[in-house]
C-alpha cells in the first residue's frame, strides 16, 4: 500500500494514524504541495491523502481509515464516540489554522521544498485567513485562545490510550487536531493532552512538530 500525503495535513495524519494503530506497512510519498498533476491523475482533483492499493485509488481521510481498518481483524477504532469531542474540535479550529498555516510554510517539510510550493500554498490559504503576517502579529492572542481550548478539551480525555476509555474515530480526529497544533511554539498542553498526544503519536506513527516548532 502507498499513501500520498502532505507532511502537514491534518486529514493526511489520520489517514497514516490508521496504518500505526494496525501495525500494517505502507510507503509514504509525500507530494510538492503544488503538484497537481500527480493527484489529478490518480483520482482526477488535487487532493491528498490518496491511498493506492491493489490497482485503485481511494481519496478522502477517513474513506482511507475505514477502509484499512477492515483489512485486518480485529478492527481497532471499534468504541464509542463522544459528540463533545466532535464540538470542541471544531470549535478550536479556526484558531488553531491561523496559528499553524504561517508555520507550516515556514517549516523545512518536505511538501515545502522548493519556492513555487511555498507560494503555491501561502496564495491559497491567504484567501482563508487572510496575509500570513498580520496572524502571525496576532500570535499572543492566538495563543491565548488556543490554551484556553485545550483546556476545555482536557476533560474529555479519559485515558492517554483513547480518548473516550476505548479507541474510536474520534482518536483519529483529536490525534490529528494536536498534532497540527504541534508546529506552533509556547503552546500549554494541559497534563491529560499532553500525554494523551504523545502517546497516540508512538501508537500510529506520526511524529509530533515539537521539534520544529515556531
Amino acid at each position: 500500500m502507498k499513501l500520498y500525503v502532505y507532511d502537514h495535513c491534518p486529514f493526511c495524519v489520520k489517514a497514516r494514524a490508521i496504518f500505526g494503530l494496525k501495525g500494517l506497512p505502507f510507503e509514504l510519498v509525500v507530494m510538492a504541495n503544488d503538484d497537481a498533476a500527480t493527484p489529478e491523475r490518480m483520482v482526477g482533483r488535487k487532493v491528498a491523502p490518496i491511498l493506492e492499493h491493489d490497482g485503485r485509488y481511494t481519496p478522502e481521510s477517513m474513506d482511507i481509515v475505514r477502509a484499512v481498518d477492515a483489512i485486518t481483524e480485529p478492527r481497532v477504532l471499534v468504541g464509542p464516540t463522544n459528540p463533545d469531542v466532535t464540538r470542541g474540535i471544531q470549535e478550536g479550529s479556526q484558531t488553531l489554522y491561523r496559528l499553524a498555516m504561517p508555520r507550516w510554510i515556514a517549516a523545512p517539510l518536505a511538501e515545502f521544498a522548493t519556492e513555487d510550493a511555498r507560494a503555491f500554498f501561502t496564495t491559497n490559504k491567504e484567501k482563508v485567513i487572510g496575509p500570513f503576517a498580520d496572524r502571525l502579529a496576532e500570535t499572543a492572542e492566538l495563543l491565548a485562545a488556543a490554551n484556553a481550548h485545550l483546556l476545555q478539551l482536557e476533560p474529555l480525555v479519559r485515558s492517554p490510550d483513547a480518548v473516550n476509555g476505548e479507541l474510536s474515530e474520534d482518536d483519529i480526529h483529536l490525534f490529528a487536531h494536536l498534532r497540527a497544533m504541534s508546529i506552533v511554539q509556547g503552546v500549554s498542553y494541559p497534563p491529560a493532552i499532553d500525554a494523551y498526544r504523545r502517546v497516540m503519536s508512538e501508537r500510529m506513527g506520526v511524529p509530533l512538530h515539537d521539534d520544529i516548532a515556531a
